[in-house]
């Protein structure tokens, strides 16, 4: 297979300075709305990176589930190997990809646990079967047949038959408390356009950078 001619033109629209926002959260509320008014499929996937204590960096797919001025919130399995890192090294990236409207947006920053509180708010908000799922899979964690993941589930919907599903201990949220925010419009010729927001103190320094 010759990927080499695998390639597309960008050309649904620039991005000027002029049309940014002051405040890296409202320019991301402004693109988030947008993604979701346009029907792009899971417009709230993102995709974090975290650094082992060894140094070894790891990318997977989360949710987020919220955010506010301090930041963007993602739930997980205080084992998994996600939860580890952090732990280990506090520094984090997330990155939004909007493939259908040209788009890439990045934060980088440092993460910290939510409150049991607001891991409990968003718990309890879940399907029935994702609640069970967060105490079935010990995430990260070898197992030996999907039969055994299945069999855990079912013995877990007995046990929590009334629909009463505790909070685990062993599962909560992230919030990335965001330092550097980028945000990315694809143009033609590959000249795309790229505002980066950077903390300076209190305030948010902008600059385009070259594509």
């Amino acid at each position: 297979m010759d990927i080499f001619q695998f390639r597309n033109e960008y050309l649904l629209g620039g991005l000027e300075r002029k049309d940014l926002d002051d405040n890296p959260f409202k320019q991301f509320e402004l693109w988030f709305k947008h993604a979701c008014d346009c029907k792009v499929k899971e417009p709230n996937a993102m995709a974090v990176s975290t650094v082992s204590a060894e140094g070894a960096p790891t990318s997977r797919v989360v949710l987020l589930k919220s955010w506010d001025e301090r930041g963007f919130v993602f739930y997980t399995n205080y084992h998994s190997q996600k939860a580890r890192d952090l732990e280990a090294n506090p520094k984090i990236s997330a990155l939004f990809v909007w493939l259908d409207l040209e788009r890439q947006l990045r934060i980088n920053g440092r993460a910290e646990k939510v409150s049991t509180a607001e891991s409990l708010r968003y718990f309890i908000s879940r399907p029935f079967g994702s609640r069970l799922g967060a105490w079935v899979s010990h995430q990260s964690s070898i197992i030996t047949s999907r039969a055994l993941l299945e069999m855990q589930f079912e013995k877990m919907k007995r046990k929590f038959a009334d629909g009463k599903i505790p909070l685990p201990d062993f599962w909560g949220g992230f919030r990335i408390v965001p330092e550097y925010f980028e945000f990315w419009q694809g143009r033609e010729n590959r000249l795309h356009d790229r505002f980066a927001y950077k903390k300076n103190g209190g305030a948010w320094e902008i600059s385009r950078l070259s594509p």
